[in-house]
């Protein structure tokens, strides 16, 4: 049974906490560094707005276009992906704080190399190496840790 920090007065925050909320400020940067390569991408490309994707036909035909779509989908894949982060990253922090910030800052420089992979124009490049394998496999094991964490909560009251 999880009893970390027992309190009679509610939850009680770790002082290691503060290194969860730390290893979420870069994530707020690579979004905002995704956010500016879209655009520099959709203007090259020449794509509208609210067109989210070039079509099929203007990325076939256009490199610019190929890449735009390259760059949005890495930024939506992330931002498909946040919640889960966000959720177990300051639900298990809350009983194992540097593991939670370690499985963070993993997301996050998986998250730089996934793009630089990607924006190559080949999406096949998004995923390679250990790095994106290790920070799948800590998501995932995160999400089992919050799992855990919630059900102790639930079942125990810890």
């Amino acid at each position: 049974m999880i009893q970390p920090h027992p309190s009679t007065d509610g939850l009680v925050i770790p002082s290691e906490y503060k290194y969860v909320v730390a290893s979420l400020l870069p994530i707020a940067f690579l979004l905002l560094g995704q956010s500016i390569l879209v655009g520099r991408y959709r203007k090259s490309a020449g794509i509208p707005y609210p067109q989210p994707y070039a079509e099929k036909a203007e990325a076939q035909a256009s490199r610019e276009a190929h890449l735009f779509n390259c760059a949005q989908r890495a930024h939506t894949n992330t931002l498909e992906l946040l919640p889960v982060i966000l959720i177990t990253v300051l639900t298990s922090g809350l009983v194992f704080p540097k593991l939670a910030a370690t499985t963070s800052l993993i997301f996050f420089f998986s998250r730089i190399f996934y793009t630089r992979g990607y924006v190559t124009g080949d999406p096949s490049k998004r995923s390679g190496g250990p790095l994106y394998l290790m920070s799948t496999l800590s998501t995932l094991g995160l999400l089992l840790v919050t799992t855990y964490v919630a059900g102790q909560w639930v079942v125990f009251g810890a």
